[in-house]
């Protein structure tokens, strides 16, 4: 396994973990009453596209050929951490 695919596979990863995190997130939606289920909603959509934004990037990283891959790493990297913390930040909000 070069250090791409060794990358990939563990950028891959926790795009997997946070996408279980919202998955919960959106388990909660279900039992909350009306009111706070619209925010969760809202919550959920916004960690969705950026779960869809972080993958997108990932994706780029596939069709990368030489060391183009590491000129993308920073935007994968960046997209992953905003990730992150939105998952982080609505989990605390909602627990």
């Amino acid at each position: 396994m070069d250090e791409k695919d060794a990358y990939r596979q563990k950028i891959q990863a926790r795009l997997d973990q946070w996408r279980a995190e919202i998955d919960k997130l959106q388990a909660k939606a279900v039992e909350a009453g009306a009111d706070a289920r619209v925010e969760y909603d809202k919550q959920i959509e916004k960690l969705r596209a950026r779960q869809a934004e972080a993958q997108d990037r990932l994706d780029e990283l596939d069709s990368s050929r030489g060391e183009a891959w590491k000129d993308l790493k920073s935007g994968i990297e960046k997209a992953w951490n905003e990730l992150e913390s939105a998952v982080k930040s609505a989990a605390n909000r909602f627990s």
